[in-house]
């Protein structure tokens, strides 16, 4: 048994799955990946909802808790516009970030075009009225999202796209969040351990007085499928492209019958995360086979004293 599956650093809800497509208000075929934002005194979730012809939307989901007695909307709250030609096969996979300086919140999502996945960029004041801005990178691009403040006046988003066939997760700057620039790798697959073939970003990263902390996913190949993971690390407050720590060993993966049977097996996929700063808990949304949303929880300190003391790279 590994160190960090010993000590338990995330800690599944017992009553997962939170949502599920049969307690949708309108007809769908599977729920999860969704973005997370603590506003209005509740948490909000913005799911991505997969219909029936294997396209998706966004709809949100909100609770005073974050755990229970969720009140799903109606209606969709992000559909594919018609305005937007890459957005013609769907929406997918939201990140909800709060920037500081804009006061408004920036909401990344996967545009899929017909040329392939693409990053998009949705402002909004209060989660209700949205101003799309269109892409912000050219395909393939997926798992993006940007920090919540500036560093050094330019705005950094970390996105996952695929060149050569190669899927590390990237970092970029920009100073009007359309030009972007000084692309670098960030985090790198690695060879023959559990985050080979593909590593992209889960949540938003989080600040902290010991870094900015990322919560990643890592995928490798095995002879029935991929397998989703999770991993972290830690990167430095004012050099972002710097990382301090990461895991050597995955922290998180599938393990329950509803991570292990769904429309893509063995998948473990975190996409949204809230702090509850009274109890340092990290509630980490995530979804599950690709079919319904989860909830796990760890502490805060827990995982940096993890990644500063006990990982190895």
């Amino acid at each position: 048994m590994s160190k960090c599956e010993y000590r338990r650093l995330f800690r599944r809800y017992e009553g997962n799955p939170i949502l599920s497509p049969e307690r949708w208000p309108y007809p769908a075929n599977s729920t999860f990946n969704p973005g997370a934002v603590r506003h209005n005194g509740e948490t909000w979730l913005l799911v991505r909802v997969e219909d029936m012809r294997g396209f998706s939307h966004l709809t949100f989901a909100r609770s005073k808790d974050g755990i229970t007695s969720w009140q799903i909307d109606d209606q969709p709250t992000l559909m594919p516009s018609p305005a937007y030609n890459e957005e013609q096969w769907g929406v997918e996979d939201p990140r909800i970030a709060w920037l500081h300086e804009r006061e408004e919140f920036a909401v990344t999502y996967v545009s899929f075009s017909k040329d392939g996945p693409m990053v998009s960029l949705a402002l909004s004041k209060d989660l209700r009225t949205f101003t799309r801005r269109g892409p912000m990178l050219p395909p393939e691009d997926k798992d993006a999202s940007l920090f919540p403040r500036m560093i050094k006046d330019r705005y950094v988003l970390i996105h996952r796209p695929i060149i050569r066939g190669e899927a590390h997760i990237w970092i970029a700057f920009s100073p009007d969040l359309k030009y972007w620039g000084d692309h670098k790798i960030l985090i790198p697959v690695r060879p023959g351990q559990w985050d080979s073939t593909r590593v992209g970003l889960g949540p938003p990263p989080i600040e902290t007085p010991e870094g900015w902390l990322i919560i990643y996913h890592g995928v490798r190949m095995t002879v029935s499928g991929a397998l989703y993971r999770v991993g972290l690390a830690l990167l430095d407050l004012e050099e972002p492209w710097k990382i301090i720590r990461r895991s050597d060993e995955w922290v998180f993966g599938p393990r329950e019958p509803y991570e292990r049977v769904g429309d893509v097996p063995g998948v473990t996929f975190p996409t949204g995360a809230v702090l509850k700063e009274e109890t340092n808990e990290l509630m980490v949304y995530y979804g599950a086979a690709d079919t319904t949303v989860c909830l796990a929880t760890a502490r805060l300190d827990e995982l940096l004293d993890y990644l500063l003391h006990d990982t190895a790279t």
